[in-house]
């Protein structure tokens, strides 16, 4: 799920299609990291009239619980300072199951901090690596030697072929929070209305499409860190898209060139955007002081 600009118009495929007798349509893909987002409002006017030495005590440990949270070897936690009206505070987990995702959510709500922090919004999702190109390759091979669809043998040959994959993009799939300073996240799907089905495509043809949306993020590669992941049965939209970089206006290049490629110009459908500021754990309290850390 990645993008890129045509060299040139390519005539677009819209109308009722065939979909192709001999392989199965839906494209395999690999998951790593369960990942949930927690947008957050606070509660400036309760947290200002505490104390300031209780607010100390709270931040203190707050900031305790998040610190390990940063530090873990196998799935990390990320706070972030998002700017604009939809939120104060959005924290980012990345975890090795959807219960140690419920975890961090119930550590974070015993804190006492969590008084002044409010539910604006989530999003629940996995880490996935889309294989449209592998795909196609593996069902010919596949059909070529007799097998057919959906039997114990393909589902064997596939799933052999699958746990290569992962080994190989292990780092890709099980990754760290990139600690670039800025964070752009939103969620999107592929249109499925009457007149633009993206579903009723052929799956070459989704999967040429999906290899020209990919060459617009390899060109940023070193200006931006992408991780894609797939909610479908998980949250009201298909993929969630996490951009990271030390400067926002990169956010706005890449995505506005990926709209003039054909998947994201005829068929993507986006939900809300999200834009916050790291924040380190050891610097909540200055964060909750109302100021941004350095």
């Amino acid at each position: 799920m990645t993008t890129t600009i045509s060299p040139q118009v390519r005539p677009q495929t819209d109308g009722p299609q065939t979909a192709s007798a001999e392989i199965p349509e839906v494209p395999l893909t690999t998951e790593g990291y369960s990942v949930l987002h927690q947008m957050m409002r606070f509660r400036w006017t309760a947290w200002r009239a505490l104390p300031e030495d209780t607010r100390a005590k709270i931040a203190q440990e707050a900031a305790a619980v998040l610190g390990e949270m940063e530090q873990r070897s196998e799935g990390q936690s990320a706070l972030f300072s998002l700017i604009g009206h939809k939120g104060d505070l959005m924290l980012v987990h990345f975890r090795n199951s959807f219960a140690e995702l419920n975890q961090a959510e119930l550590k974070l709500a015993g804190l006492r901090l969590s008084d002044y922090m409010e539910p604006a919004s989530s999003y629940l999702s996995v880490i996935e690596l889309g294989l449209y190109d592998s795909t196609l390759k593996i069902y010919k091979e596949l059909s070529a030697q007799g097998i057919q669809p959906h039997s114990d043998q393909w589902k064997a040959e596939i799933e052999c072929k699958l746990a290569r994959h992962r080994e190989a993009m292990h780092p890709r799939l099980f990754p760290q929070i990139p600690t670039n300073r800025y964070i752009c996240f939103y969620p999107m799907d592929r249109r499925r209305g009457e007149d633009k089905n993206w579903y009723t495509l052929p799956i070459e043809e989704r999967a040429r499409q999906m290899n020209e949306h990919g060459l617009v993020g390899r060109r940023y590669a070193g200006e931006v860190k992408q991780i894609i992941t797939g909610s479908i049965g998980f949250d009201d939209w298909e993929w969630g898209v996490d951009l990271f970089a030390d400067d926002p206006l990169v956010f706005k290049k890449l995505i506005y060139e990926m709209r003039f490629d054909q998947v994201s110009a005829v068929y993507a459908l986006f939900g809300q955007f999200y834009v916050g500021v790291r924040c380190p754990a050891a610097a909540l309290k200055t964060l909750l002081s109302g100021e941004l850390p350095k």
